[in-house]
């Protein structure tokens, strides 16, 4: 169990360094909205990871073969990611609508919970990432589901601390950020969000052997 422990920490340190849509999201979350909205999101996006590790750990290798031959689970994450980025990116903000002292005030801590799960959630390539390290790892759990919960456990929670204090460093950038610099960072998110969403649309096209977790991994 320790060999595991020992494993699953880097690997938990590894996840939140991924840079992907929630990365730049909860970065622009905290320095924007605050340490307690960002943490809202954060629990979002770490409760939908529970739900891919429950699917991967009972169903992992019906997920392998339906992930690749059903690309239009690609097709689908990406074009939502693309719709809100556009949406982010054209988004009209008036300077006058963004008075720094009320930052951080007022957040609906709910629907940041919220948009963290389904953020995380429609990106199949986070799946993708679960699937292939039960698959992978899975052989040293020896069938246990002590050790499964053990590894599990120990990842997400050097994910969730690693998230902590880089929403506490983005949080430093508050009273850098004036009005119009936060206009750019949400458009500049949503830029990223469009070029996310489009690489999941590009993989969605690949031939099915190509969305082979275990393929990816080998990659």
């Amino acid at each position: 169990m320790v060999d595991l422990i020992k494993t699953a920490i880097p690997l938990g340190f590894f996840l939140s360094f991924m840079l992907g849509p929630v990365f730049f999201m909860l970065l622009e979350t905290s320095a924007t909205k605050g340490v307690r909205a960002a943490i809202s999101f954060d629990i979002g996006v770490l409760i939908s990871d529970v739900v891919f590790i429950t699917l991967a750990y009972y169903s992992s290798y019906q997920l392998l073969e339906s992930l690749s031959n059903s690309p239009i689970l690609y097709l689908f994450g990406g074009a939502g990611m693309v719709i809100y980025g556009v949406i982010l990116s054209i988004k009209k903000v008036e300077k006058k609508d963004i008075p720094m002292q009320e930052l951080g005030i007022n957040s609906n801590y709910f629907g940041l919970f919220l948009k963290g799960f389904l953020l995380n959630i429609i990106n199949v390539g986070v799946l993708v990432f679960w699937v292939g390290t039960v698959i992978v790892v899975g052989p040293r759990f020896d069938g246990s589901i002590e050790n499964f919960v053990v590894f599990f456990a120990t990842m997400l929670g050097v994910y969730l601390i690693t998230d902590l204090i880089k929403i506490i460093a983005a949080k430093q950038l508050q009273t850098k950020l004036t009005p119009l610099r936060i206009i750019w960072v949400t458009k500049i998110l949503g830029y990223l969000l469009v070029i996310c969403g489009i690489v999941l649309i590009v993989k969605g096209m690949l031939p099915g052997d190509q969305l082979n977790p275990a393929y990816m991994i080998e990659k």
